[in-house]
């Protein structure tokens, strides 16, 4: 296979990962769900099964927190035809109420992925979330929500400002 094609196949599943982080922080369950095969499953540790299981799991889960942001760093996509296994280290921060004040926690880790291009479309059959270190702390994001509308705020779900910025793939509508 040509190096230009090899390429092509790491930018696409690259991009799956991104997009997974994207509808998870935007606890996009459609968006979730096309970035899997049908067949494929997760294992969270606290969660194995397969991925839609995930979904119908994780989905209801995030919306009992305030926010999340879900940092890829690093990935590393070894492609081998039809087939690839990827490594991206993650950073995933959680606002989450706690009995004695919200708290912000952090979980660091690496996501293993199996892609399998199916039908000349790569999407992910498999993966596994490795923990390597956590922190929590109370939360002290000091934001107003509620107040002056002069700034922009991150969104769940489809009144997100990222929605109808990417669906007009950056052409100026106004």
């Amino acid at each position: 296979m040509d190096r230009l094609a090899i390429t092509a196949d790491k930018l696409e599943c690259t991009e799956l990962v991104s997009r997974v982080a994207r509808a998870i922080d935007r606890c996009d369950a459609d968006m979730l769900a096309d970035l899997f095969h049908p067949d494929a499953t997760d294992d969270h540790g606290i969660f194995k099964g397969t991925a839609s299981e995930f979904i119908d799991w994780v989905i209801p889960l995030l919306k009992t927190m305030k926010r999340t942001q879900h940092l890829i760093g690093q990935v590393l996509i070894e492609v081998d035809g039809d087939y690839a296994a990827g490594e991206s280290y993650f950073v995933a921060h959680h606002a989450l109420a706690g009995p004695d004040g919200d708290v912000f926690m952090i979980a660091a880790g690496r996501y293993l992925d199996r892609f399998e291009r199916r039908d000349g479309k790569w999407k992910i059959s498999h993966r596994q979330a490795v923990y390597d270190w956590n922190s929590s702390t109370p939360l002290t994001d000091n934001f107003d929500r509620e107040g002056t509308g002069l700034q922009t705020f991150g969104k769940r779900g489809l009144n997100d400002a990222s929605y109808a910025h990417l669906a007009g793939c950056g052409r100026v509508t106004d």
